[in-house]
């Protein structure tokens, strides 16, 4: 039963990490991967940070644009008219007037040309200038939003990466329980053929065998579910053979890092950053559309080249050039109450944000009081679980000697090789889950390992 429930727990911990992580992959080389090269390779192939990077891209093009509206515009035009009938406009008759006659007189030539360049500069824009603040803040806020999904991404590789070592652990320590029952069972046909123990004796030891065939085959499925949870969250292709060379190992965090926890999560937290520049970002829309309260006061020069003939032969002499320049402004006076209406909206879009931050602030303080618990616990746990593999050792040890002695029942040797997988199973499972505590506290922190920064300034 305990081995069972051993299995169940790696299984559990293998379903949650394929169903948070990507399904979309890559096609990388079959290596040896370490926790440093996986997050490496989900820096490059996950396809959720791959969007985000994208969209940084998008985010700089939007400041361009923005840009672009401070600028001055320039246009060229050209026009070539063939007139199939001539308009027409209507003179009294001065030759008989008394009649009253009107003379339709047709007007225009045949054909024309003309052509300009027109050229315009906006002086004052009041939207114009604050889009230009907006679209730097959004790709600031793009960037932390980059920022986060790389410590999401981390943090997803390193608990897959976990989900792979514990389901490795499980699997080395299903083979060693099965080694010992086999050689158990050896012992014990040898002193049955003695007639130093019971049928039943033999029974108990092959039975213990059989017990443990099908929990070791589990454990290997686990692992190999695993590894696929892994390729998924670094985004790449399932047929990958990966060999994870790193090993459980509890590494604990500084107790001045836990202490300062909840501060450090305040001021660094991504999502709150990003939520800050959200902030921002309001604060330019409702003085975008404030601006619509303002005139556009724009200079213009046009230069311009015309040519009509009532036939098809053009030369430069045709050409006559003209040109001017001037000022326009426009001021809305009424638009139905819609900027008045757009600016209380775009406030409202301002208090939203707003509580968001506190909503968030508030969770962030929570989850970081969870972790931090979490931490402590399983701290607690590894040290008492270290005592408890020695004591476990060396009492499947006295009981396998005292055996051979004929001194112990099959029962007893049982019973103290179930106390030992029992022993280790809790051991590992305490630094798995102070490993994967650890990943949470550094997501919350938004702390990346030093390497990936190095990518991002590469």
């Amino acid at each position: 039963m305990c081995k069972k429930w051993i299995v169940c727990i790696v299984g559990f911990c293998t379903c949650l990490s394929l169903m948070a992580t990507p399904t979309k992959a890559q096609e990388a080389p079959d290596q040896q991967l370490s926790l440093e090269n996986a997050i490496q390779l989900a820096m490059k192939y996950n396809p959720e940070l791959k969007s985000a990077r994208l969209e940084v891209e998008r985010s700089d093009a939007r400041v361009t644009e923005a840009w672009g509206y401070a600028l001055p515009s320039v246009n060229v035009s050209g026009r070539f008219t063939r007139t199939l009938k001539k308009p027409v406009f209507f003179l009294p008759d001065f030759s008989d007037l008394e009649s009253g006659r009107i003379l339709p007189v047709r007007i225009g030539s045949d054909y024309a040309l003309d052509a300009s360049v027109t050229a315009q500069q906006i002086l004052f824009n009041g939207a114009v200038i604050v889009g230009v603040g907006a679209a730097r803040v959004y790709s600031r806020l793009s960037r932390e939003m980059y920022t986060s999904k790389q410590v999401e991404t981390v943090t997803l590789v390193r608990k897959a990466y976990y989900s792979a070592l514990i389901a490795r652990a499980v699997v080395d320590l299903m083979h060693s329980s099965l080694l010992n029952a086999e050689n158990n069972l050896k012992n014990v046909l040898l002193m049955r053929d003695q007639g130093i123990v019971s049928e039943y004796d033999e029974l108990r030891a092959s039975v213990q065998v059989d017990n443990l065939r099908p929990t070791v085959i589990q454990s290997e499925n686990n692992y190999e579910l695993a590894l696929d949870a892994l390729r998924n969250a670094i985004g790449i292709e399932k047929s990958t053979d990966l060999l994870i060379i790193d090993s459980l190992v509890f590494n604990p965090i500084d107790e001045n890092i836990i202490a300062r926890a909840e501060e450090l999560v305040l001021k660094s937290n991504p999502n709150l950053h990003s939520l800050d520049y959200q902030i921002e970002l309001n604060d330019a829309a409702i003085s975008v559309e404030r601006s619509n309260y303002l005139p556009t006061i724009a200079a213009f020069g046009q230069y311009q080249y015309q040519a009509a003939k009532n036939e098809f032969k053009f030369s430069t002499a045709d050409l006559i050039s003209s040109s001017q320049i001037g000022l326009t402004l426009s001021l809305n006076i009424f638009q139905g109450l819609q900027t008045r209406a757009r600016v209380e909206q775009a406030q409202v879009d301002r208090l939203k944000s707003e509580e968001q931050r506190i909503s968030l602030e508030r969770n962030l303080k929570t989850g970081v009081h969870s972790v931090v618990g979490n931490l402590r616990q399983a701290r607690k746990r590894i040290e008492a679980q270290e005592k408890t593999v020695e004591t476990a050792e060396r009492g499947y040890k006295i009981v396998t000697t005292r055996f051979l002695a004929n001194a112990a029942t099959q029962l007893e040797v049982n019973d103290a090789e179930l106390a030992l997988t029992q022993a280790k199973v809790n051991r590992i499972q305490a630094i798995y889950d102070y490993l994967n505590a650890s990943a949470d506290l550094d997501q919350l922190m938004g702390h990346m390992p030093d390497y990936v920064a190095e990518m991002n300034n590469e």
